[in-house]
């Protein structure tokens, strides 16, 4: 980290260098070019997650519109029994005209992203776990209507700015086998897609949590569900229409979590295969790129084969944890 950040001031001045040397020259160069200033080319933000990319103000014009418009809509089943939209904000004491910026109170800015074990705790709307299920998720009562909603908003900004895209991250957790189908099944049944945006799904580094849960019985079956979807959709597309169709829109993935977790295991030629690892230990940021790596070379090779687009791996290293983090993530 001290080399890093050495060398990352060391480009900086060099950088101010150049400004200070030359930046009258560009000036008069980008003048010269029709047509075209800072404004008018194409600007791509690469790495916005998607239940974080609307502003407070949007999020907050979108959540009173809602309470008006869909008071009696079932959103929530809590201890078997069904809520209104009308009723989960009745047991939060909050009314339409109480909502503000302020009681909102998500905030997805530099703070957020530097500890990503907080993110979740940090944008919860009013602090409420319940409301990000309702407005910013796939997988809920309304099937991620109003997140598709809000997201469908934003693609129009980007698309009326017509030189402004964005790389969305949704995630993949490999805990069952129809994560994939029901991820698809909701961007296309609510036709979340623009020219201006393309999908990123990360997979977060949470084995540890679901073979605690037993929800997983090996490393093998996490890897299975998140990849064999994929292979099946490539050979059989029209037999997973809605997947084939999604990942036209996907252009790579992402392995996440907070790296500044302990490891206890050092990924060698001892280490078990994934079918072996059974331990509730999380396998090392090593082993799960190695085999993120692998699945997805074999992926990319056939769908190279069958005409169809590949994805690159972009994983998260260097932010926090030992340095053989970026020494993984370069190899």
């Amino acid at each position: 980290k001290s080399f890093c950040y050495r060398r990352l001031q060391y480009l900086s001045n060099k950088f101010q260098m150049h400004v200070l040397l030359n930046e009258m020259k560009e000036l008069a160069a980008q003048k010269k070019v029709p047509h075209r200033d800072f404004y008018n080319i194409r600007k791509v933000d690469t790495h916005i997650h998607a239940s974080s990319c609307m502003n407070q103000k949007h999020l907050l014009r979108f959540i009173k519109r809602a309470m008006k418009k869909h008071l009696d809509e079932i959103v929530h089943v809590e201890k078997g029994k069904e809520q209104t939209l009308k009723e989960v904000f009745e047991t939060m004491n909050l009314t339409a005209y109480d909502l503000s910026v302020d009681t909102l109170d998500v905030h997805a800015d530099r703070n957020t992203f530097h500890r990503f074990d907080k993110f979740n705790a940090k944008y919860n709307p009013i602090g409420e776990s319940i409301l990000r299920e309702i407005f910013i998720k796939t997988d809920n009562r309304v099937s991620g209507k109003y997140f598709a909603h809000i997201i469908k908003e934003v693609m129009a900004d980007l698309e009326e700015s017509k030189y402004q895209n964005a790389e969305l991250r949704l995630s993949i957790y490999g805990r069952s086998r129809d994560e994939w189908d029901k991820l698809a099944r909701w961007a296309v049944s609510h036709r979340v897609h623009s020219n201006n945006v393309r999908w990123l799904v990360q997979v977060p580094r949470l084995f540890d949590i679901y073979r605690t849960k037993k929800q997983l019985a090996n490393f093998q079956e996490m890897l299975e569900n998140i990849f064999l979807p994929l292979y099946e959709a490539t050979i059989h597309p029209a037999q997973h229409p809605e997947l084939h169709l999604f990942l036209e829109h996907v252009d790579g993935f992402d392995s996440v979590d907070d790296e500044s977790k302990p490891e206890h295991h050092i990924f060698n030629l001892d280490s078990p295969l994934p079918g072996n690892w059974v331990e509730e230990d999380n396998p090392p940021y090593s082993y799960y790129l190695y085999y993120m790596y692998a699945n997805m070379t074999v992926l990319n090779h056939l769908r190279r084969k069958r005409g169809f687009h590949t994805f690159v791996l972009r994983p998260h290293c260097g932010e926090a944890g030992p340095i053989h983090h970026l020494v993984s993530g370069f190899m």
